[in-house]
């Protein structure tokens, strides 16, 4: 497996599960409350923080078990990677108009944190995948 691959299940994994871990407190803690009114800026951080530490650990890990593939980039890893940073980026922009909406209609701060965490957890994901199928089945260049 290429260590760009790899880079990408280990991006998109983090993601999945860091927000997840992220539902579970807030969700956790509703209960009764309304999901408006739940604390969630501090599970918030904590779900980035983790994902952002636990990244740079396992791509430094990745790397040290293979040294030879963490350099090796050629013309279709470069071509793959950016193919999937411009899928996972649409989501961005998706997060950033819903957002924006949100803030318009003046909806709670919770709200629109989520959505824009949300958009950041889909554009590692969805990007992470479309890298994922372009390894594993192929990749055609336009």
């Amino acid at each position: 497996m290429a260590s760009e691959e790899k880079s990408a299940w280990i991006t998109g994994v983090l993601a999945l599960v860091t927000y997840a871990g992220y539902l579970v407190a807030v969700l956790g803690r509703a209960g009764d409350t309304p999901l408006a009114e739940v604390p969630y800026v501090a599970a918030l951080l904590w779900a980035v923080g983790i994902s952002i530490a636990a990244s740079v650990v396992l791509h430094v890990l990745a790397a040290a078990l293979r040294p030879r593939e963490a350099h090796g980039k050629d013309q279709r890893d470069r071509e793959i990677n950016r193919y999937g940073e411009y899928i996972g980026q649409s989501f961005v922009v998706i997060g950033g108009v819903a957002a924006l909406g949100l803030a318009m209609a003046e909806r709670d701060h919770f709200w629109i944190a989520n959505a824009v965490y949300l958009a950041f957890v889909l554009s590692a994901t969805v990007g992470s995948v479309a890298k994922i199928v372009a390894y594993r089945w192929g990749f055609q260049a336009w």
